[in-house]
């Protein structure tokens, strides 16, 4: 269902007076501060990303919600002590918006997203109090698979990136090697070193064919799910514990499950 602008602002109205008269009036509502809504924060984002995944438009659509209305709490309780409000939020993504899209505002040129990227890096690097440092952007606080990947995206859209993308396989070959050699050195720490490097560089070679490593290791974490799920199934329904099966045993049930997933 397509609604008028007007309309957009009239239910985004509506949630803004149920906020400020539960501010006022729910004793929970009242005493929330930036630091006791944070980790509902960070479990309504999380909340959002399963709807995403599962490609659920009603819950997807709820988690917005949530999520949305977090960002009118943080403006509620910033507005209080005349810190800012939700106009000055709106205002200051507008304004960064039409800062970053020259392509779109002014005279700059971009023909695709990799050269929009590109440019919306420099700008970053342009922009008055802006990071200092092309990676400086990067939360310290993100997973490290994701962080990975943000870091090299941001390297690559200066031109820190390889000039053939199949070149990247010879890197993943020769820290394939590095992790052998640390494992028959016996060396833990050396251990641990070398595999972050191949799963950096496998990383890269990720974003480099299009393929976000995220979302990539989480269809495949759902398809073990899945076919492990199946394996625990057969066995309860022979009567049988899977820590007294062999591994033959087990991976008879495997293969039935990914003959069932491609049937």
């Amino acid at each position: 269902m397509q609604h008028t602008k007007e309309e957009k602002l009239e239910a985004l109205g509506r949630l803004i007076d149920t906020l400020d008269v539960l501010r006022v009036k729910c004793p929970w509502d009242a005493k929330q501060t930036n630091e006791s809504l944070r980790p509902n924060t960070v479990e309504e984002v999380f909340e959002l990303t399963q709807a995403l995944l599962d490609d659920d438009s009603d819950e997807i659509k709820k988690e917005l919600g949530d999520v949305l209305l977090h960002v009118l709490f943080y403006s509620k309780i910033a507005s209080e002590s005349d810190r800012f409000d939700l106009a000055d939020v709106a205002d200051a993504i507008n304004d960064k918006l039409i800062f970053r899209h020259p392509h779109v505002f002014g005279e700059v040129k971009a023909d695709d997203a990799e050269a929009v990227s590109r440019n919306w890096e420099q700008i970053k690097l342009k922009e008055k109090g802006g990071n200092r440092s092309v990676l400086a952007g990067v939360p310290r606080a993100l997973p490290a698979l994701v962080k990975s990947y943000r870091i090299q995206e941001k390297a690559a859209n200066v031109g820190f990136d390889w000039e053939k993308r199949e070149d990247v396989w010879g890197k993943v070959s020769e820290e394939l090697g590095e992790v052998g050699q640390a494992i028959a050195s016996g060396d833990q720490a050396e251990i641990e070193a070398e595999f972050g490097d191949l799963l950096f560089s496998v990383v890269n070679a990720a974003r480099l064919f299009g393929v976000n490593p995220e979302n990539a290791l989480e269809r495949t974490n759902r398809k073990f799910i899945s076919r492990f799920n199946h394996v625990e199934a057969r066995a309860k329904e022979n009567g049988r514990e899977l820590r007294d099966m062999s591994l033959a045993e087990m991976d008879q049930y495997w293969n039935e499950a990914k003959h069932l997933k491609e049937s």
